[in-house]
């Protein structure tokens, strides 16, 4: 940047003639002169001892106010108790007596010195936040532009087997893909736009505060009023959430029911979404996972020993480093998949088993406690109590996609099953019959049960009393119940206890009493067993890679095993 009081374009005339170009400056009266009107001031105040230098050798001085109460006198002094300046008449006036007093020099450094930290965090930290927001919230844009035309592609391939008679339903689909888009975008860009609002009021006050710091006027520099304190809260991330296309299958019903249908949008506000100096974002997770085959012999990876003394139930993955376990105990414990290492744990307040654990979208462990009655939440290595029932008693728990949580329960008298669906503590959903008003669960307290949400956002349960895994829609319609395959090596009844999916939408489910891992395709499709000398499989789940966790009962290990390419 330019000094101003030397750059050509910013040209200062002599502030007695207001004509000539300033050449010469008094450091006594801080009055700008051209050499013409050096000997005029001179003599306008003989009292004073004028030091007239050249221009650019004149002292870097602040501009002392005139005093407000002493015409013509300067203050070079600052009362702190009054938060006024005062010339030497006001001092020996005696109003300002036992009053704290600072001289200009030091207010004006201290102002310069609380401004020009502010200007540089409004410029180094601030609006650079906010550029990386903007950019965020236009990638966003583009990617949602992206997504929306994968949607239509999807809804136009699927509309083409139909033929001429579902053009309509087609048309109509498609019609409210682009409403949300469109609703979704301009949400987006309204966002955009308060953003680039914000960041143009961030500049202007830089330009203000460099403009302030420039003058060294007192008066200037304690006018310029900061909201600095307003920007440092960011802006809340606005993340939408996409609509799917649920494809059904052409048969003798409602051609609108089974075409499929667009699921809700959504645009959540996160608070936290933004932080300061943000430089690496996550990439976007792809619609469109690769396609993997099944191993002809599936293969142990690891074995781990979770330490506990009596047996384990259950696993979750946290990540692909680390699993959440539990099992005939109170303690929840998140253990290294590599070193086997115990790296935290957590007991329940009830003192109860954890009848399920899941590990929530957002990376939190998430538990049942049947005896107590409640859905937990572990933030921060605190527990707090999401959902409390009455009436009911909880079993097996979940995260879905959409970070909502499906909780499968007993009544208390033993004579019902559901499946709830809960965005935080509010019921949004429950599943319990089927069109015809039939049970779509066995009832009993007694017996196991755990539940998972596939790719394509079925709703997959493991029925131990009725020997059966029961998968229905999102909209909680029956679609099949896997019921085991034969030969069974072992010829035992069919004990299907933890369930999980891949990204392949294949569902897997543990069968205890034949001490294997059965793999069903999304329609209920019996592909194969996994037979690898497990015992006792109970609690299932998977990892970003498709690796399949087992957690074996009496072994009191989980087992990791590679079962795709």
């Amino acid at each position: 940047m330019m000094d101003p009081r030397t750059s050509a374009q910013d040209v200062m005339r002599c502030d007695l003639c207001e004509t000539a170009v300033v050449q010469m400056h008094c450091d006594t009266c801080l009055v700008k002169l051209c050499t013409a009107c050096v000997g005029k001031h001179m003599i306008s105040d003989e009292s004073k001892d004028h030091k007239v230098v050249k221009f650019q050798a004149r002292k870097f001085t602040p501009l002392y106010p005139v005093c407000t109460s002493h015409e013509k006198e300067r203050c070079e002094m600052y009362c702190k108790q009054c938060d006024i300046p005062v010339c030497l008449s006001c001092l020996a006036s005696k109003q300002h007596l036992g009053h704290e007093l600072s001289k200009i020099l030091q207010v004006v450094g201290e102002k310069n010195d609380m401004i020009t930290k502010e200007r540089n965090e409004l410029n180094d930290t601030i609006f650079p936040t906010y550029q990386d927001i903007a950019s965020d919230v236009k990638n966003r844009m583009s990617q949602l532009e992206k997504e929306y035309g994968y949607l239509s592609t999807a809804i136009t391939k699927h509309g083409e087997d139909w033929h001429r008679e579902i053009d309509k339903l087609v048309k109509k689909l498609k019609a409210e893909v682009v409403e949300m888009k469109n609703t979704q975008l301009q949400t987006l860009q309204k966002h955009l736009d308060e953003i680039n609002k914000t960041m143009s009021i961030i500049k202007y006050e830089i330009n203000s505060m460099e403009t302030a710091i420039d003058t060294n006027d007192l008066s200037k520099l304690s006018s310029v009023m900061s909201n600095v304190h307003t920007y440092r809260n960011l802006p809340h991330k606005i993340i939408p959430s996409l609509p799917k296309f649920i494809p059904g299958k052409i048969q003798e019903e409602e051609i609108s029911t089974l075409f499929g249908a667009l699921s809700s949008s959504s645009l959540t506000s996160d608070k936290h979404g933004y932080s300061m100096k943000t430089t690496q974002k996550s990439p976007e997770a792809g619609f469109s996972p690769a396609v993997k085959q099944l191993l002809d012999k599936p293969e142990t990876v690891t074995n781990i020993d979770t330490g506990y003394i009596l047996s384990i139930y259950n696993v979750a993955c946290l990540n692909d480093e680390e699993i959440w376990t539990s099992g005939n105990d109170n303690t929840m414990k998140l253990l290294s998949i590599n070193q086997g290492s115990l790296l935290k744990s957590i007991t329940t307040r009830s003192k109860n088993r954890p009848s399920n654990i899941a590990v929530t979208k957002s990376g939190d462990l998430v538990f049942t406690d049947h005896n107590d009655r409640t859905v937990n939440i572990v933030k921060n290595e605190k527990i707090e109590k999401v959902i409390r029932l009455q009436n009911w008693r909880p079993k097996g728990v979940c995260s879905t996609s959409s970070g909502d949580l499906l909780v499968i329960m007993d009544s208390d008298d033993d004579k019902q099953t559901k499946v709830v669906c809960y965005s935080g503590s509010s019921e949004k959903q429950t599943i319990q019959f089927d069109n015809k008003g039939k049970p779509l669960y066995s009832p009993s307290s007694y017996d196991l049960r755990y539940i998972t949400e596939n790719k394509n956002l079925d709703i997959c349960a493991s029925d131990e009393g009725a020997k059966a895994v029961v998968v229905v829609n999102q909209a909680g319609k029956l679609r099949f119940s896997y019921t085991g395959h034969t030969p069974v090596p072992k010829n035992q009844p069919f004990c299907p206890l933890g369930i999980t999916t891949d990204s392949q939408s294949h569902i897997l489910t543990a069968d205890y009493k034949n001490d294997f891992i059965h793999i069903i395709d999304k329609d209920g499709k019996f592909l194969c067993y996994i037979d690898c000398g497990l015992s006792e499989p109970r609690g299932l789940c998977i990892d970003t890679n498709d690796n399949l966790f087992v957690a074996q009962v009496w072994k009191k290990e989980v087992r990791k095993i590679k079962y795709l390419t």
